[in-house]
């Protein structure tokens, strides 16, 4: 144990960690649980690994992520300052009246654990804003749309145009079996999504996920669990609707991929007690019966395929009319669009691949740069690998130059699912870096950003693995 005690300290230092407490200051059972986890980094990457009970996994969480998970929450709250003019400690009393009372205790045991590791490490966060920081998405994206006129009548509606997924099985496949693609699209100043989360439980299943430092669920939507199965998802474009007697979305995403043993078990977890928040199209396969699924999560409405043989895609249009229709605003015909040029390409391109689809051919779908509005190879807004802060002509509600694009790629196939492994790609799924100096200092207009946005240097496609060690 001291072994691995010597070593885990020797990775703290060598990411420049300064921590208040030496080791000595440690409790036993804190030094214990510190020893079965494991951080490093590679290719821009943070590879964590976590295990136990809900508050050892948490404390090891917090502990190992300190550094990272306060800089997380200070970019956040300073960005929800700015674009509400409202206080952070508002939103947090707000989100937990809202949210806490329909969380897990095992989840909220965890939580306190990751709170708990933080102040072990010298860093200070309350339970209160790691709740608010998990469930930020929803609040932010689909609760204050609802009430902001109330407040701030002029705060921005955050835009609900982020992802580009598809899975694909059967007669698709090079080999009949599953493979599964996805990137992030998201505004620079969230973009801090590049922790691949090793989570072993007391009880449940394993799970290897993209995530955010003390993120308890993916939020980006990308993960692999023992049961066999495997998941991403693409926000709904254009939805409106909450419940604030609903369960979390975090919370149900968590909890779907720690104890779902099937796509089935999978879909039931995630539609009880559902509040519409972060409302996704969710692809999910099942390697052990080679099945793929697409779940349409609206808020009053809900649509849900199963096939062998086939793909489903994602690209923010609702594919079930009844979401499409009575719970978006969303124009799916408009290949000006980003999402619906997007729709359109991933059509193209399982056409023309059809019996072909492997993991290095979804890997150049992810980093795709066709625009099917201009009908040429372009990087910009409307390619599936987006780069939305090149358009002079952004999408509504969003403006010109807007920082946003893909800052990711991953992909899988059923052998990786069985390894519980995966690639990725950190930074773009093309591999274009981004200079925030130079960028910024092109588009003076969001100098706000000075501080929350950060270099993404090109890097390579690399493999991760449930239970590796560096």
């Amino acid at each position: 144990m001291k072994k691995a005690i010597i070593l885990l300290l020797s990775v703290c230092l060598s990411t420049s960690w300064v921590h208040s407490q030496t080791e000595n200051q440690l409790s036993i059972q804190q030094k214990t649980w510190l020893s079965k986890a494991n951080r490093h980094e590679k290719a821009g990457w943070i590879y964590l690994h976590i295990e136990g009970e809900p508050k050892e996994r948490g404390f090891q969480h917090g502990y190992l992520m300190a550094k990272e998970i306060r800089e997380s929450i200070r970019i956040l709250e300073e960005v929800w300052h700015y674009e509400s003019a409202m206080d952070w400690p508002w939103l947090v009393r707000k989100s937990v009246e809202i949210l806490e009372p329909k969380i897990d205790p095992e989840i909220m045991t965890e939580i306190g654990g990751i709170v708990e590791g933080m102040k072990a490490a010298g860093v200070n966060a309350s339970r209160d804003e790691l709740v608010t920081y998990n469930g930020n998405i929803e609040i932010i994206g689909y609760w204050w749309p609802l009430v902001k006129d109330k407040y701030s009548p002029n705060a921005p509606t955050p835009p609900k145009e982020s992802c580009s997924s598809f899975i694909a099985t059967g007669t698709m496949t090079a080999d009949g079996k599953i493979v599964l693609g996805h990137n992030t699209m998201t505004g620079f100043y969230y973009a801090y999504c590049n922790v691949v989360l090793d989570i072993l439980p007391e009880k449940g299943k394993r799970i290897l996920m993209q995530t955010q430092p003390g993120f308890i669920h993916s939020g980006t939507d990308f993960f692999v669990t023992s049961a066999g199965l495997v998941g991403s998802e693409t926000t709904i474009g254009a939805f409106f609707g909450f419940d604030e007697k609903g369960i979390p979305e975090f919370a149900r995403m968590r909890t779907a991929a720690q104890y779902a043993s099937t796509i089935e078990e999978w879909c039931e977890i995630m539609k009880k007690g559902n509040n519409g928040g972060y409302a996704n199209a969710w692809l999910i396969g099942d390697i052990n019966t080679n099945e793929i699924a697409r779940l349409e999560l609206g808020l009053k409405n809900i649509g849900f395929e199963k096939k062998k043989d086939g793909f489903f895609i994602g690209s923010n249009v609702a594919e079930d009319l009844r979401i499409l229709r009575f719970e978006t605003q969303k124009e799916e015909t408009n290949i000006e669009m980003s999402a619906v040029a997007r729709r359109v390409r991933w059509t193209q391109l399982m056409k023309e691949n059809k019996g072909k689809i492997d993991s290095d051919l979804a890997m150049k779908f992810e980093a795709d740069h066709f625009d099917t509005y201009l009908n040429k190879d372009i990087p910009g807004g409307r390619s599936l690998c987006g780069h939305f802060y090149l358009e002079p002509h952004n999408q509504p509600g969003t403006s010109p130059f807007y920082p946003e694009a893909t800052v990711d790629g991953k992909v899988l196939d059923a052998k990786m699912a069985r390894e519980m492994s995966f690639k990725g790609r950190w930074g773009s799924a093309c591999g274009m870096p981004f200079v925030a100096k130079d960028y910024l200092e092109a588009h003076p207009q969001f100098g706000w950003m000075t501080g929350l946005i950060t270099d993404r240097p090109a890097q390579p496609w690399t493999v991760f693995k449930a239970g590796e060690t560096n």
